[in-house]
């Protein structure tokens, strides 16, 4: 079983790493196709209602996690490239408070790659906030997931 690692860096930023069971091009496009972002993003059970998701440089996105309750997250894509997203993303509950995450892909080999993102907040606090909150959990389920859909597109 795969497991996903999570280290606080500094003040303000939380560097997450994974290593995936599938090409570097399938990971990434599954972090950059709306259909597939909403098989995998989101606790299991949960909907994703997407109303924008234009991920290439200069776009944007804003989708709805919908669990027992809306979680609505929107950003802006500053850089999409074969092996790197940089976006920043704010969530509904803490508007002005953008997160800024770089997500680096590494192609370890033919059908194995790493995907490092570091996610910057801005405070302390706002990283001691994430931290508390157990999103290291959350993203842990969201990556199972993306394994799963991985592995169904391999097929």
């Amino acid at each position: 079983m795969t497991t996903t690692t999570h280290e606080r860096v500094g003040e303000q930023s939380v560097v997450h790493r994974r290593e995936f069971a599938a090409p570097l091009a399938a990971v990434h496009r599954a972090h950059t196709t709306a259909v597939l972002f909403a098989q995998w993003m989101g606790p299991r059970g949960s909907r994703i209602r997407i109303d924008r998701f234009d991920a290439h440089t200069g776009g944007g996105f804003d989708y709805t996690v919908e669990a027992g309750g809306d979680w609505r997250f929107w950003g802006s894509y500053h850089e999409v490239t074969d092996h790197r997203i940089v976006h920043t993303w704010e969530f509904e509950s803490e508007p002005g408070r953008p997160t800024l995450e770089v997500l680096e892909l590494q192609q370890l080999a033919p059908d194995r790659c790493r995907l490092t993102i570091t996610s910057t907040y801005g405070s302390r606090q706002a990283c001691d906030a994430m931290v508390a909150s157990g999103i290291d959990g959350g993203m842990d389920e969201d990556f199972e997931r993306l394994d799963e859909l991985l592995a169904r597109m391999a097929h």
